[in-house]
């Protein structure tokens, strides 16, 4: 890979994807700039729930980001900009920044077709990129179909300086974070029939993750959002990490299909294609399911077989790390594209 100079349109946040291509970039010794595109929703939060639900998920300030950016642009001379997700970008910024010789690549961490994040001026400038990475196959044809030039099939992966085993310690955090299952994930309509599966059958559960706390069924389960260092002490102090794709995002495969194995979670894995690719058959590495009520009966067997949790939970983790899964791996793959 010959040396580079990047500009990242990313959430530089911890838990955030972008985090992690930063971290990868500064691995790799590439000279970089992070233009944080929160800074595209900033103001009053009325404006920005105007925009967000009349003006079609629009950013209170996305025609000021992506002016500052082809400013960037123009001055730091990059090689390449990489945005992340639905980047508050103008289809004409987007064109601009192409003309003057730079490449442009979006890894599209979210499904831009579905009605929860689809927005026009966003699609508009997709057919600018350069090259589109999505995570989910799903996405493929329409981002071919809405015009887009070049469209990858690009997994998530995990970050080593974050993604590690670490369980509880202390008696006070054993006890904290001590549980039959654990999940980590935001509150998608569609997982609430399995996590009511769990709880009406006495597993003893542990929930990560936004909105939780607003369901009446499942208030008492959560435990609010998880930073890194809890996550890892969550799934390290559970006997049992489930695993959920968001299917109204047509996923395959989610953050935490690499994530919890990286962790060293004995994972309960949703059946998908994707998944069977990355683990192999049943048993093999994860156990799949596909109804709540065979996620609970092969729930309750792991449970009760501390044995197969754990011969899981090392061969899952020794796959996933020995294999080229980091998002160092993903930069360079991007890079090289």
């Amino acid at each position: 890979m010959k040396p580079q100079r990047l500009v990242f349109v990313v959430n530089p946040d911890i838990s955030h994807v972008g985090f992690h291509f930063k971290q990868a970039a500064e691995d790799l010794n590439i000279d970089f700039k992070i233009c944080d595109m929160s800074e595209a929703f900033r103001g009053p939060s009325v404006l920005n729930k105007i925009n967000w639900h009349l003006l079609g998920h629009r950013p209170a300030k996305l025609s000021d980001f992506s002016r500052r950016l082809l400013a960037i642009c123009n001055d730091y001379r990059p090689d390449t900009i990489i945005s992340t997700g639905l980047a508050p970008l103008e289809m004409d910024i987007i064109k601009e920044i192409g003309e003057i010789g730079i490449r442009r690549i979006n890894y599209l961490t979210d499904d831009p077709f579905n009605s929860a994040h689809k927005a026009g001026w966003f699609m508009k400038g997709l057919p600018f990129y350069d090259v589109i990475f999505s995570p989910r196959r799903s996405n493929i044809e329409d981002l071919k179909k809405t015009g887009c030039k070049k469209v990858e099939y690009l997994q998530f992966g995990y970050n080593p300086y974050v993604h590690y085993p670490e369980a509880p310690s202390a008696a006070a955090e054993f006890l904290k974070f001590e549980t039959d299952m654990v999940f980590i994930g935001g509150a998608d309509r569609d997982r609430l029939p399995f996590i009511k599966a769990v709880i009406n059958s006495g597993i003893k559960i542990a929930i990560y993750g936004g909105y939780w706390e607003k369901n009446p069924y499942t208030m008492v389960y959560s435990q609010g959002l998880a930073a890194p260092e809890v996550m890892r002490k969550a799934i390290g102090g559970a006997k049992v990490a489930l695993c959920l794709v968001r299917r109204a995002n047509r996923d395959g495969h989610s953050m935490r299909t690499f994530e919890i194995p990286a962790m060293g979670g004995c994972m309960l894995a949703e059946d998908t294609e994707e998944h069977r690719e990355i683990f192999g058959s049943d048993g093999e590495y994860v156990i799949y399911f596909r109804t709540p009520d065979e996620m609970v009966h092969k729930a309750q067997f792991l449970i009760s077989n501390e044995k197969e949790r754990r011969r899981l939970a090392e061969a899952c983790h020794s796959l996933i790390i020995k294999k080229n899964n980091t998002y160092k791996d993903r930069l360079v793959t991007m890079l090289n594209a």
